[in-house]
């Protein structure tokens, strides 16, 4: 039991530090893009524009982080006292400060909150926003001199403690081993934490020194998962390798590499050609010299090969496709070996994936593609559904399985002729507004915590539950 609340709590820890890199994947790219188009080694070499590179890095992507931290924890108030304290530490280094943003955005958030909780109802009639206002700017006034002179300091000892870790492990050619913590973190869904709270930072900073960086492609490359999934496909049993070739076409153009987590709990012993294929592709990697110039994000090949500087399109398909032989073979070898009349219960290792992660699966969800019983709702009353505005999806990043649920339950909307918006986010950022608010069912006691007043409906599968019809009806009998 106390193994598995840390393994929820570490879990918890990644999703928190991927919440403040994830929403602004989209400003990385950009920055990736320029980057990669535009200095003097990339595409069309622009003096002019490559000028954006540096304050984009330098400025822009961790006061992002920053902002998205600090609202996380306290809303705009928070975001706003979080980014303004985060130029102090932007500004004390000659370094991007990511760690330092990922710092003080959810301390600037939490301090300013206190303060507000401390004057709360305490302050006179008409002062409101006098109070509000000078409070906040001078909580991030004084939040920002700390970062300067105490906070900023320390990070930098810290992100050159990391990056010479990491220049000693590479030089070293110890690299490669990194996939025996990386492949099983993977699949016990540490991946948010491994990626983008320790290796996404270290790999900005090394990407704005020298135009790329291998740390980019340790935890994103494809070709471990592809090589098992095509394992399956040719020496598989029953629903697992019929199944494998959707998967596995998921898994290597869409990204979503939780779509083979299943295949190797159904082998634990698959574990092994992870490892092997991941470590593998990184020599493979190291021995061409390749490296991305930006997080690619989802995990897609073609995520890859757009992030994939000038004249390295070979050395990244080299360490992927090697990845995905050295998986393969493995894994064939584990799969004939394995008794004949074994039986391979896909749906049992899915939900096994599910209790893992400690949340909903979309992958999970692909998988097992069937109509389950869901539990954990009382029934619907009428008065609840009265006058319904506004139905939200939420998960734990807001980007994954609700978008998915939402888009769903949009089209079923728009079809019966209502006029409800359908849209998903993370619960961390659930709107005052929503009137119905769908979840998996291991995250709806988070969800009612952070909007009680809606109504809220539990749900094991999120493309394919009845509990959509059901509220549609009973919608159509309010209108």
């Amino acid at each position: 039991m106390a193994e598995s609340n840390i393994k929820v709590k570490i879990q918890r820890f990644g999703s928190y530090l991927s919440g403040m890199i994830m929403p602004n994947i989209g400003a990385f790219i950009a920055w990736g893009l320029i980057t990669a188009l535009f200095i003097p080694t990339g595409w069309t070499p622009n003096e002019a524009l490559a000028k954006l590179v540096n304050p984009m890095i330098q400025y822009l992507l961790p006061l992002l982080i920053g902002f998205t931290g600090g609202r996380m924890v306290y809303d705009l108030r928070g975001g706003v006292v979080g980014a303004t304290a985060t130029m102090g530490v932007i500004v004390g280094a000659d370094i991007p400060m990511f760690l330092g943003a990922m710092i003080m955005g959810p301390l600037g958030g939490y301090i300013i909150k206190q303060v507000d909780r401390l004057f709360q109802g305490k302050v006179k009639s008409g002062f409101e926003m006098l109070v509000n206002n000078f409070s906040a700017g001078i909580v991030a006034a004084i939040l920002t001199i700390i970062a300067f002179l105490g906070i900023g300091p320390i990070v930098l000892t810290l992100s050159s403690i990391l990056a010479g870790g990491v220049k000693f492990i590479v030089d070293a050619n110890l690299l490669p081993l990194a996939s025996i913590f990386i492949e099983p973190g993977k699949v016990l869904f540490l991946n948010n934490a491994i990626n983008h709270g320790i290796l996404s930072p270290l790999g900005i900073e090394q990407a704005a020194e020298t135009g790329k960086s291998v740390l980019f492609l340790l935890e994103t490359n494809p070709g471990p998962g592809l090589g098992i999934l095509l394992a399956y496909m040719l020496f598989g049993k029953g629903n697992s390798k019929q199944t494998a070739p959707g998967a596995a076409i998921i898994h290597f153009l869409g990204g979503i590499h939780e779509i083979y987590f299943p295949y190797i709990l159904m082998r634990p012993l698959l574990i092994l050609a992870a490892i092997a294929g991941g470590a593998s592709g990184v020599l493979t990697f190291l021995l061409f010299d390749a490296g991305l110039v930006a997080v690619p994000s989802p995990g897609s090949i073609i995520a890859l090969m757009i992030m994939t500087p000038k004249g390295h399109y070979i050395s990244v398909l080299a360490g992927v496709i090697v990845a995905t032989a050295v998986s393969f073979l493995i894994s064939s070898i584990i799969l004939k070996a394995a008794k004949a009349d074994s039986e391979e219960d896909l749906s049992a290792a899915a939900e096994k994936m599910q209790q893992l992660k400690g949340k909903e699966s979309k992958a999970a969800e692909m998988l097992t593609n069937q109509a389950q019983k869901d539990s954990g709702d009382a029934e619907l009353q009428e008065n609840e559904l009265a006058n319904v505005q506004k139905i939200v999806f939420a998960c734990d990043a807001g980007m994954g399985s609700s978008a998915m649920g939402a888009s769903i339950l949009r089209n079923k909307v728009k079809k019966a002729g209502l006029n409800i918006e359908v849209t998903n986010t993370a619960i961390n950022n659930l709107p005052d507004d929503a009137d119905i608010v769908f979840t998996h069912k291991d995250l709806t006691d988070r969800a009612k915590a952070k909007l009680p007043n809606a109504t809220h409906i539990s749900v094991e599968n999120f493309l394919n539950s009845p509990k959509y019809d059901e509220l549609l009806e009973k919608l159509k009998e309010q209108s």
